[in-house]
């Protein structure tokens, strides 16, 4: 074997870095996010590759082109974890392509393109409550206001990005739509499923089609308090009552209409007595598609049910999204050389959506973006202990990535005119 079980000890080493030991958690810009940066950085140097940590504390290394003028393909994803992670989230991205360098390397030779692979230092956003720090720093998407969000001990982002060694006022240095970083033709990612298709279907590996975009909301359902055992219940103004129809109003619609998956995730209920009939409940609401036509109007079908619901209960229900992703798409023709990988390893390829979000979904004001899904074990799960996948997996994923590194032709850059021209 020579990829899978050298990469799965790697991920086994960075599991150790931890917050709270033995579960795995690491979040950005803590002690444990520059030992498993060293780590990598150290696993870059000696596949072959220039790697140092940038302003932000992402890890970034090069495998330098073969020809002069050459663009740049990115790769990678996320080394921070959820708490109580699993090992392979994120991480199988960097130390797969680190293993495809070091296999390149070993036999010195060098691509038509500049190869980076980027360990992002946060996209599960767990320390500021704001996700894909590192992947919109490089996509020109970072919100400045964010260096002034704290976390739980009040160490704002600005001050831990210097603590760490970074500069927080040169993350427009990072931005890589201009062309004075040299041309970035696409950007690949390489991810563990985070569920059960290719389990179910007994194949290692798949094409992602898109990266769900997401719409979540608050709801605050107000009803009146009263005695539990005094209020007829046909009298009752019950807000738990009626926000239950709506979270099952929720699961109805998105069960009824394909391309749709609804989550409510968080419900708190006040007063909150075992004999008081509840009088204030909010709860969130979380719907994704890759169709952003189909999100937007599942969207407005929930709300207004939810509106309906309110009425016939007599009861007030207020609903108002506080964040929204669009889906990002994958690149037709990427997505296709994928396909063209995966053959080569006698795979019938696989298309499918993702419905978590990737750092590559910043990057398509960027470049095209790719992703190629290797299945995981135990029932597809993932951002828990249980987050498993095997050798013989990564083997495959990672032979898969390397075909696709090695035939990959990115269009020719002309520098005078910084201009591309077709190869047909």
């Amino acid at each position: 074997m020579k990829f899978g079980a050298e990469i799965l000890k790697q991920a086994d080493v960075l599991g150790n870095f931890s917050e709270d030991a033995p579960r795995v958690t690491r979040t950005y810009l803590s002690k444990e996010h520059r030992l498993a940066g060293d780590y990598i950085l150290s696993l870059m140097r000696d596949a072959g590759m220039t790697a140092n940590y940038d302003a932000m504390g992402n890890v970034v290394g090069r495998y330098e082109a073969g020809v002069p003028f050459a663009p740049i393909v990115m790769t990678g994803s996320h080394q921070d974890t959820v708490r109580n992670a699993g090992k392979y989230d994120g991480l199988f991205g960097i130390l797969s392509p680190i293993a495809c360098v070091k296999a390149l390397h070993a036999q010195g030779k060098r691509l038509p393109y500049t190869l980076e692979i980027v360990a992002f230092g946060d996209e599960e956003g767990v320390r500021f409550g704001v996700t894909l720090i590192g992947s919109k720093a490089m996509a020109g998407n970072f919100d400045p206001a964010w260096l002034e969000k704290r976390d739980a001990n009040g160490v704002s982002m600005r001050q831990a990005i210097t603590d760490f060694g970074g500069d927080p006022d040169a993350w427009r240095d990072l931005d890589r739509r201009g062309e004075q970083h040299g041309e970035v033709v696409a950007f690949v990612e390489s991810h563990i499923e985070q569920g059960p298709t290719l389990l179910d279907e007994g194949l290692a590996v798949g094409v992602v089609t898109a990266i769900a975009g997401a719409t979540r909301m608050n709801v605050k359902v107000t009803g009146l308090a009263g005695h539990a055992g005094t209020v007829p219940m046909t009298m009752r103004q019950d807000a738990l009552a009626a926000a239950s129809e709506m979270v099952l109003a929720v699961e109805r619609y998105c069960c009824e209409n394909a391309g749709l998956v609804g989550t409510v995730g968080k419900m708190s209920v006040l007063p909150g007595a075992v004999n008081v009939i509840p009088q204030d409940v909010d709860f969130t609401v979380d719907v994704r598609s890759e169709n952003d036509a189909l999100r937007t109007q599942a969207i407005s079908a929930i709300r207004a049910e939810f509106t309906s619901i309110a009425a016939r209960r007599n009861v007030k229900v207020d609903a108002n999204p506080f964040f929204e992703l669009k889906a990002a798409p994958c690149d037709e023709s990427l997505q296709q050389q994928f396909a063209t990988a995966i053959k080569a390893q006698g795979i019938e390829p696989r298309y499918l959506p993702s419905g978590a979000g990737h750092d590559a979904m910043e990057f398509p004001s960027v470049c095209p973006i790719a992703m190629l899904f290797v299945r995981c074990g135990n029932g597809g799960i993932s951002h828990h202990p249980s987050e498993t996948m095997t050798a013989e997996d990564a083997e495959i994923a990672t032979a898969t990535l390397l075909h696709f590194f090695e035939q990959y032709q990115p269009p020719v850059f002309v520098p005078d005119k910084a201009q591309r021209v077709d190869r047909s």
